[in-house]
């Protein structure tokens, strides 16, 4: 295995998808990230701005 460039589907940069990280990701059972690091951050934060009980009251 080696490190990965990856391309954000947000803001269209390229970032490194670490060895160590694609391990972390394996053992986790996670999907290989689409985002850079600031757009998740980003999204994380623009998501936890909402409350959990909104989304099911808005449906």
């Amino acid at each position: 295995m080696e490190d990965k460039t990856i391309t954000c589907k947000d803001c269209g940069a390229e970032f490194m998808f670490t060895v160590r990280e694609q391990e972390f990701y394996a053992q986790n059972n996670f999907s290989e990230p689409l985002r850079c690091k600031p757009c998740r951050d980003a999204r994380k934060r623009a998501n936890g701005n909402r409350n959990r009980s909104d989304r099911f009251e808005n449906n």
